[in-house]
C-alpha cells in the first residue's frame, strides 16, 4: 500500500530529538520505572521492560544505573510513585496533539500543560476528543533504498498487520503492539534494520502546515515536549 510522505518528518523529529539527548535518560528511567511496578523486574516476563531497558542502552545508560531504577519500582529501593496521564487537545490549524505524561503530582503536571497550549496557540481538550484520530501500534520506518520486497516478505511472516511504502521510498511496517517486538527481532535478524522503531500514537491522516503556521505549530510542540513531566507528544501535523 501507498501511503504519505512521512519521511522527511520522520527525520526531522528524530533529529529534534537528538538536540535533546540530556532529556532522554530522565524519560527512559520513568519508562523503566512505571513499566517494571506495573509488570514487574523480570525482562523476560515484560514485554515493556524489555522495550524500556532497549531504549535505555540505545542512549548508553549504564547497566546499574537501570537496575537501580527497575530495583526502585519493584520496591527493593526506596523511590518516587510516577503515574501516567494523557492530555489531548489542538494545535495550529486544528492540528490533532496528544501528550502523554508520567508524573508524581497530577496537579503540578496539568497546569503546565494547560499553560504551553493557551500560551503557544493551542486548546486543551478532554479526554478522548482527538485519541480517536491515533491509531496505537508499532512502528518500524525504513530508509529510501531498502529492498521493499524483502522488507515485506520477513514482516508479514513475522506477523506485521501492514507494509506501506511511502512516496519518497521510505517503508513503514505496523503491527499490534503485542507483536511488535517480535516483528522487530525477525527483520532485524534477516539484516533489516529500521531507522525508527517504537510503539506508537500512529497519526491515520495528516494535516498539512506551512509558513508562518508551521513555525507557530513547532514551537507549540517543542514547548509541550520540554516539559519535564512529559513523555512523548504525538501529533498530526505535516510541517
Amino acid at each position: 500500500m501507498a501511503g504519505h510522505s512521512k519521511w522527511a518528518n520522520i527525520q526531522h523529529r528524530k533529529g529534534r530529538q537528538d538536540e535533546k539527548r540530556g532529556k532522554i535518560w530522565t524519560r527512559v528511567i520513568r519508562e523503566i520505572m512505571v513499566a517494571a511496578r506495573a509488570g514487574g523486574g523480570d525482562l523476560n516476563a515484560n514485554p515493556r521492560l524489555r522495550l524500556a531497558v532497549e531504549k535505555a542502552k540505545a542512549a548508553n545508560m549504564p547497566a546499574d544505573t537501570i537496575k537501580r531504577n527497575i530495583d526502585k519500582a519493584t520496591g527493593n529501593l526506596e523511590g518516587v510513585n510516577y503515574e501516567e496521564i494523557r492530555y489531548e487537545g489542538y494545535g495550529i490549524a486544528g492540528a490533532a496533539i496528544i501528550v502523554d505524561t508520567m508524573t508524581d503530582n497530577r496537579v503540578r503536571t496539568v497546569a503546565e500543560v494547560r499553560h504551553a497550549f493557551s500560551k503557544y496557540g493551542g486548546n486543551m481538550g478532554t479526554e478522548g476528543s482527538v485519541a480517536f484520530q491515533f491509531k496505537h501500534c508499532g512502528q518500524l520506518v525504513f530508509a529510501p533504498g531498502t529492498e521493499e520486497d524483502k522488507v515485506m516478505e520477513v514482516a508479514l511472516e513475522a506477523g506485521a498487520e501492514d507494509v506501506l511504502s511511502d512516496e519518497d521510498g521510505a517503508i513503514e511496517v505496523l503491527t499490534a503492539p503485542a507483536d511488535f517486538e517480535a516483528v522487530k527481532n525477525a527483520l532485524e535478524a534477516a539484516g533489516c534494520k529500521p531507522e525508527v522503531a517504537e510503539v506508537t500514537m500512529r497519526a491515520e491522516n495528516t494535516i498539512d502546515i506551512a509558513g508562518e503556521d508551521a513555525a507557530k505549530m513547532q514551537k507549540l510542540l517543542d514547548v509541550l515536549e520540554d516539559l519535564d513531566d512529559v513523555q512523548a507528544v504525538y501529533h498530526n501535523a505535516a510541517l
